[in-house]
């Protein structure tokens, strides 16, 4: 991704653009299933998935600027730098919209969402997330437990998430990770 300060809702490519496979995002520990949205509430594939990983609660999330009380402002705060202490677990419905997450040299990857996408960030890597210029998405957010959704504001490096994500990949890339 490019480190242009234009609208996020654009696709911030790089030039010469360079891609990043879904083996190389899972080195981050970032998951990406591709389900069928239609036929969500009967989805053998997406109740294994719940089922393996203990998602028991799920609810939907329509974000757009009609359907959502201080959309500019709730939009801001998704796209603010942040962690969180579990997994974040997002299935995309309807629409589009793009996760930022930081690769091992602290550089941010942009990855395209849209109807069919599920994806799994794990916890402690940072992320954010913003609409395409389409301004509507459609998303089942999945919990273990209770919902909890709080973002830790970058820098976090002293949280136990963070410090937890970044031993893994340490070990798994034998050097320490770029944090400015």
């Amino acid at each position: 991704m490019d480190e242009s300060n234009e609208d996020p809702r654009l696709p911030h490519r790089r030039n010469p653009n360079k891609s990043v496979s879904l083996d190389q995002l899972a080195e981050f520990g970032v998951l990406y299933w591709k389900l069928n949205p239609t036929i969500y509430e009967n989805d053998e594939e997406l109740a294994k998935i719940r089922e393996d990983r203990g998602y028991n609660y799920m609810d939907l999330l329509d974000l757009c600027p009609e359907k959502v009380e201080n959309y500019e402002q709730k939009l801001k705060n998704f796209y603010t730098e942040h962690i969180h202490q579990d997994e974040e677990i997002r299935y995309c419905l309807e629409g589009s919209g793009y996760f930022d997450v930081r690769d091992k040299d602290d550089r941010w990857i942009r990855i395209l969402i849209k109807a069919g996408d599920l994806i799994i960030l794990p916890a402690g890597i940072y992320h954010r997330f913003t609409l395409d210029p389409s301004n509507y998405v459609k998303l089942m957010r999945l919990f273990k437990g209770e919902p909890v959704w709080t973002a830790y504001n970058r820098p976090q490096e002293d949280n136990p998430a963070r410090k937890e994500y970044i031993k893994g990949l340490t070990e798994k890339f034998g050097v320490p990770l770029a944090t400015h």
